[in-house]
């Protein structure tokens, strides 16, 4: 019988990972395959979360994020919304206010999900997709209030380095391998469902 794992991952921290690469080719990734590219022989992918919020000031981009959404979640994959703070910040050289979009509830919604998971038994091996160290303490909590749940950080690409807890890097060939279809990323490009 394979094991039972649920996969985390942390919308913005592989967003950014990606743009950093600086390859648009790679941007429309089918999270629930390369959740199935991260497991082991033994283990099977029940669950795939997805943490994000929409920036819904921006609106071309807004859509376009709603146009991805609806096909990650038509691949099995469960959006879990945070939202956009407004932090209003002036400028140190001409003192000029501004207003700046602050992505919050992430790492709380990711760790909130994995130990309600844990404790419900809802997985035998957990992965978080995430290079962010803030998420280490949920992680360890999760583990010292289960029994025989293992759980893994798995650092998006070109960010091991960030969090010295990461098993592995996810690599560009996995990536790859993981894009939705020509055609879904055209539609999600052109505002087509």
């Amino acid at each position: 019988m394979s094991k039972r794992v649920s996969v985390y991952i942390d919308g913005f921290n592989l967003f950014h990972a990606i743009k950093d690469l600086e390859d648009d080719g790679l941007k429309w990734v089918n999270l629930w395959r390369l959740s199935e590219q991260l497991v082991r022989g033994n283990e099977s992918v029940t669950i795939v979360k997805y943490f994000s919020a929409y920036a819904k000031w921006r609106d071309t981009s807004y859509r376009r994020h709603q146009r991805y959404v609806h096909h990650l979640e038509n691949a099995g994959v469960s959006l879990i919304e945070g939202n956009f703070k407004r932090k209003r910040q002036r400028c140190r050289l001409c003192s000029r206010e501004f207003v700046l979009h602050e992505e919050k509830e992430t790492d709380v919604n990711i760790g909130a999900h994995l130990l309600a998971d844990a404790c419900r038994d809802r997985f035998d091996r957990a992965l978080i997709v995430s290079a962010d160290s803030d998420l280490n303490q949920a992680v360890v909590l999760a583990r010292n209030e289960t029994t025989g749940k293992l759980i893994d950080i798995v650092a998006p690409p070109g960010r091991k380095s960030m969090n010295s807890r990461a098993l592995f890097e996810i690599t560009l060939g996995k990536l790859r391998n993981s894009l939705f279809t020509n055609t879904i990323a055209n539609n999600i490009e052109q505002g087509r469902r």
